[in-house]
Parts: C-alpha cells; structure tokens; sequence
C-alpha cells in the first residue's frame, strides 16, 4: 500500500480500489470493531462506513481511501492544521495514489477541507461537500464550539453536564482539540462568497434537512446550523454551478450515512465519468 509523507512529517497509509477516474476519499478502509463499533451503532452510525463507501463506489470510479480523521487523532497536528497545510497534505496524497487530477469527497469538517483544496489547485475534477455548506457556512460557531470544548479539556472551563444528551460528552484529548481551534482560527476570515469565482470544477453539496446541532450551556448555547444556509442560498448555489440536494428529515449524522450518501454520488459521478469519456 502506498504512503503520502505529510506536512509534519507523518506518514499516511492509502489503500486503493477499482478503476476509472480517482476520486480522494477520507474514510477509514476497515470496519471498526468491538465496543467502538457497538458505540458507533447506538448513535446510528455504520461502523463500516468507510468500507460501504468503497464498496458501493469503486466499480465506477478508481478509490483513493485515507483514514485523514483517524490519522490526525492519532498524531495531532496540534498548531499546523491550517488550510494552506491540509490543501498540501491532500495534494501530497493524490500524488502518492498516482492522481493527477481527481474528485473529492468530504464529510463535516473534511467538506471544509474539500473546498479549501478546490481554491488552491486546478488538479480538481470535481468537488463533493456533504454535511456542511459552500456558502454562509457555521465557521463562528464552530470556532466558538471548539474553542468551548478545547478549554473543558485543559480544566478552563466546567465540562459537568447539566443534563444528558446525544453531544454532552467532550471525548477529545487536549492536543486532539488544539488542532482543530487552530483550523476555525485560520477560518475566521475566509470569505466563502469571494471564494466562489475561484471554483471552476463540477460540485455537489447536500445534507440533511434537520442538520441543525443545538450545544447546551457549556459550549455558550451555540446552534451550528448547516441545513438552513444550503436550503436558504439553494437558488444562488445552482446559479453559481453548484449542484444541491437535501435530504427530507435527515440530521448530521443520519445524511453521512452510505445508505444515504451511494444513491446520491453513484449517478452523480457515473455522469460525469461519461462526460470526461
């Protein structure tokens, strides 16, 4: 299996499946196992999503998988995970596959990674976002989020929960966290409208309808709502060449899921497979 040597020196397994056009996907190859995959289940999470993404795709185009997430939890990259760095690593991984040009598929916050990558290279085909919008995305409310979440865990700020729910545990080791304040601090003045007129690709973005994620007092109260701002700007979205779905009565974690995401990328990319032929 290939490695991609990243910018902090780190090093990257990429597995690759089938033929066709490449497509960059950063999704862990393996299913995850035993009391991570039972935890995964109870928040209605496939604990073979990378896998299913990969089996459910790599018939039409040529798979170029990554564990990105997993890796930067496992070795942090606690004050360089920056746009202008995440742009290179991902570059440096498509090299390491043999892609020159290729798609990108991204979920979350590797959605946001997506389009940083789209505005620093014309290697890109095409660009996928899911799960979080082109324009007038949450990056104050994510910064406040994980700003939040980086002091409970330094011991700045109470992580005592006043009451249960699906986001009241923090779960994340302090240097895990650091990196991720870097990234929303780089983020603070990146014009998603200016950026725009940079994006010469085909693009898709979708999530679900009820992708709305209300924190409680700990992280301010916050609201990061990634639904309302693609069902608002859908009309300006298309006009600016952005293909748009949303998905009826889907929350994050529910539109992430490949039962979900294959029916919505495999004719979406057979098209263009058939227009690049």
């Amino acid at each position: 299996m290939p490695e991609a040597r990243l910018h902090d020196g780190s090093t990257i397994t990429i597995e690759v499946y089938g033929q066709g056009p490449d497509l960059l996907l950063p999704v862990k190859p393996q299913p995850a196992e035993g009391p991570l995959a039972e935890q995964m289940r109870q928040y209605g999470t496939d604990p073979a999503l990378g896998q299913s993404l990969i089996r459910g795709l790599s018939d039409i185009v040529r798979v170029v998988a990554f564990d990105f997430e997993g890796h930067v939890m496992r070795t942090p990259q606690t004050t360089t995970l920056t746009p202008d760095n995440a742009a290179c690593d991902l570059l440096a991984i498509a090299d390491a596959a043999g892609a020159q040009r290729f798609a990108y598929y991204g979920y979350s916050w590797l959605a946001v990674l997506g389009l940083q990558l789209a505005i620093r290279t014309d290697r890109l085909s095409a660009l996928v976002m899911g799960g979080f919008p082109p324009l007038d995305g949450p990056y104050k409310e994510m910064l406040t989020v994980t700003n939040a979440t980086y002091e409970m865990t330094s011991g700045a700020r109470s992580s005592q929960a006043p009451e249960e729910s699906e986001w009241s545990e923090v779960g994340l080791a302090l240097d895990q966290t650091r990196q991720f304040l870097t990234l929303y601090q780089a983020l603070q003045h990146f014009d998603d409208r200016a950026a725009q007129e940079h994006l010469r690709c085909p693009r898709l973005c979708f999530a679900g309808s009820t992708d709305k994620i209300q924190y409680d007092i700990r992280w301010d109260n916050t609201l990061v709502d990634i639904a309302s701002p693609i069902i608002r700007e859908r009309s300006h979205l298309e006009s600016l060449g952005w293909d748009v779905r949303i998905l009826d009565g889907l929350d994050h974690i529910q539109a992430m899921q490949p039962t979900h995401v294959i029916p919505i990328l495999r004719p979406w990319l057979s098209f263009l497979k058939r227009r690049s032929a």
